[in-house]
């Protein structure tokens, strides 16, 4: 991954108590109680450390579980996993490659159709950039993901 999505102490200090205590103490916000478990606008969702692209809102689903949940990475290496056996359980951890933020966890009771893995993510791990947005935030080259839906909406409305 690209040297360019790094964690600095700049960015560390930036983030609110609740941002760093999932970040970099790696705990897990309330169920229900987070800012994106039922978000559904169109864009991408990065790494709140360092903006590091890491899923999109294509790859979206309700889990029912009260957190946001995707299918996949929007970028295969952004996303490592390793062991986690806090708590007395066995769990898969998701972090950031880049920054090695905590995001959540992976399981494997996700959509069949969308590969049956569901990335478990705690919304505090991540920031929101609606595709009205992505060009002028540096994500443009994510645009295109979305632009068979804008059409495909346009088309429906002209209907």
């Amino acid at each position: 991954m690209s040297q360019k999505y790094r964690k600095t102490p700049e960015a560390v200090s930036r983030l609110t108590e609740n941002q760093f205590h999932v970040t970099q103490e790696d705990r897990t916000e309330p169920a229900f109680r987070n800012e994106y478990w039922d978000h559904h606008e169109d864009g991408i969702y990065v790494d709140v450390v360092s903006g590091q692209p890491l899923f999109s809102s294509l790859d979206k689903f309700d889990s029912g579980t009260g957190w946001p949940s995707f299918t996949r990475p929007i970028v295969a290496d952004a996303v490592v996993t390793k062991t986690d056996m806090s708590y007395g359980m066995l769990r898969t951890e998701a972090r950031s490659s880049g920054a090695d933020s905590h995001l959540g966890h992976v399981f494997s009771d996700g959509p069949a159709n969308g590969g049956g893995e569901r990335y478990c993510m705690n919304s505090a791990a991540l920031r929101f950039v609606p595709v009205s947005e992505l060009e002028a935030q540096g994500y443009g080259e994510f645009t295109p993901l979305f632009e068979t839906i804008e059409k495909t909406i346009t088309a429906e409305k002209a209907s």
